[in-house]
């Protein structure tokens, strides 16, 4: 159960939140074998303006090019796995950040034996995914 210290809040003046690690539930993500979301906060826990998530890439997983509706920014956590956005390939690994503008495309593939994990963190909301290939 998460930790609240006021349950009277309202949007312009949300409560803290602890959300503990065994509350977050996986999904598999349909559009990628071998990818898993977990979502860490969201509008559902009190967050109004940002959702974070989690994402984990199995090894020899890959994400199809894609474009979202809403920009993301992402933060690595573990293994080493190659991003590209736009045109560009990037080998990113732990501690490394990423911006990947709305509309732009992107992808992922992890090449490597370790799986790979990353936060990103988007406003909450819809957003439109569209696959490319």
């Amino acid at each position: 159960m998460r930790d609240t210290t006021d349950d009277a809040a309202t949007a312009d003046d949300p409560a803290p939140v602890v959300k503990r690690g065994d509350e977050i539930g996986y999904e598999a993500v349909d559009a990628a074998e071998g990818l898993r979301k977990g979502v860490l906060l969201d509008e559902s826990d009190g967050a109004p303006n940002f959702a974070m998530r989690r994402f984990e890439l199995a090894p020899g997983a890959a994400v199809p090019r894609h474009t979202n509706a809403v920009e993301h920014e992402q933060y690595v956590l573990a293994g080493e796995y190659v991003v590209g956005i736009g045109e560009a390939e990037h080998v990113v690994g732990p501690g490394d950040a990423l911006l990947i503008p709305a509309g732009v495309e992107h992808w992922y593939r992890n090449e490597g034996e370790e799986p790979g994990a990353f936060i990103c963190a988007v406003t909450n909301g819809d957003d439109e995914i569209e696959l490319v290939e």
